[in-house]
């Protein structure tokens, strides 16, 4: 199940419909933009437990009957407008780590609160049906999947108790996607499978979901962005930046994730390195604010006006961010298929719209035949309609 608001680019959410995931929507328009793509609503849930009365009312009206809530006030809320909806518990939890981002804050009920609410939904007669949380995005302890399941747990078992017949566990998302993360994915999915066996063993009869948005999205996006302007500074210490590099993407475009979490970014030069020895410099975005700030301190090549920087593993949140700040728009989003990638979608049941919409967008749309985007950027492409049957 993919978090809309992680990437909303609707060729993503459309290829990711066509694989076979489901949605989790925070909103009418994420609702609808994932209507407008063909997608039913059995497969559309409502992550978001803080709902305005129009949007509980909207998911009624279009048959979304899966809601999440933490607190007494939504569930009179869904009460009013959606009587016959399934509901799931979000549940709080504690997370120390500063370098998570942290759900706890905003969303999710104490587990001393959890019987109240259970008790309001039984005199509400709303259908309780299961359990969500969320971890924390950059979460790197993978024991905290095993608290939060045990939580879970002691909820189900409560519930339970209270006759609801408990059937959901959305374990939430903030799982990595990109390569070479500490914990990777793997180790993740081995620690959270472990928790399952535990606590919700196969033979428990309780679905397992998940919001993976950022395990889909980061590795899918690429940033390339051009060198506007160079500066020369005076460095104090041997190791202080000596070239300031301004760059055509900044904190409130691409980078937009630096305002709210520790990301790192790579810069991979796209310029000849063999006789270029590389300087310390700082990556800088191109507004007038001084907080744009990309990169404090890297080694690059000598780069002049004009030449290009790559960054990998920019497809999770940068984009849904983005602002034009001081007049500078969003970066052209290009989409680049392998040949390999086309001939695998087009075994898929989907593949018709999928390939209609890519048509509909073929000046963005490159087919190569190299595998590796840092090859294919030469662009010895050939055009996408030579590659599509529809």
């Amino acid at each position: 199940m993919v978090t809309v608001k992680c990437n909303d680019n609707p060729l993503l959410l459309e290829l990711l419909a066509t694989l076979g995931l489901n949605f989790s929507c925070g909103n009418k328009l994420e609702i609808q933009s994932l209507l407008g793509l063909g997608v039913d609503t059995p497969r559309i849930i409502s992550g978001n437990p803080c709902k305005t009365h129009s949007f509980i009312k909207h998911a009624a009206a279009v048959g979304i009957d899966l809601l999440t809530f933490d607190s007494e006030m939504e569930l009179h809320k869904i009460k009013i407008v959606h009587p016959s909806a399934q509901v799931m518990l979000c549940i709080h939890l504690e997370n120390g780590d500063e370098n998570v981002s942290q759900f706890g804050f905003k969303f999710g009920s104490d587990i001393n609160h959890v019987e109240h609410l259970l008790e309001v939904a039984r005199e509400l007669e709303l259908d309780v049906v299961g359990v969500s949380f969320h971890v924390g995005s950059n979460c790197v302890d993978k024991t905290d999947y095993d608290k939060a399941i045990h939580s879970a747990r002691q909820v189900f078992d409560k519930a339970i108790s209270m006759n609801f017949n408990m059937t959901i566990l959305n374990i939430g998302g903030g799982f990595p996607g990109a390569k070479k993360e500490s914990p990777d994915f793997d180790e993740i999915a081995h620690a959270v499978n472990q928790a399952l066996e535990k606590h919700f063993p196969l033979d428990s009869g309780v679905d397992i979901v998940a919001e993976p948005g950022r395990y889909f999205s980061t590795s899918a996006f690429t940033l390339c962005a051009n060198v506007i302007a160079e500066r020369q500074v005076g460095a104090p210490n041997k190791d202080d930046p000596v070239m300031m590099y301004y760059l055509s993407d900044g904190i409130y475009g691409s980078f937009s994730s630096l305002l709210f979490e520790q990301s790192k970014f790579n810069p991979v030069p796209l310029v000849d390195t063999a006789d270029n020895t590389g300087v310390n410099c700082s990556l800088w975005g191109p507004t007038c604010d001084t907080l744009d700030q990309i990169i404090e301190k890297c080694t690059l090549p000598i780069m002049t006006v004009g030449d290009w920087i790559m960054f990998e593993n920019m497809g999770s949140y940068n984009l849904s961010l983005a602002s034009a700040m001081n007049g500078f728009q969003k970066p052209e989003i290009k989409i680049i298929l392998p040949v390999a990638t086309c001939m695998f979608l087009q075994e898929l049941p989907g593949w018709v719209c999928l390939a209609q919409s890519l048509e509909g967008n073929k000046e963005h749309v490159q087919v190569s035949k190299e595998e590796k985007l840092q090859e294919a950027l030469p662009y010895t492409q050939f055009p996408f309609r030579d590659i599509i049957k529809i």
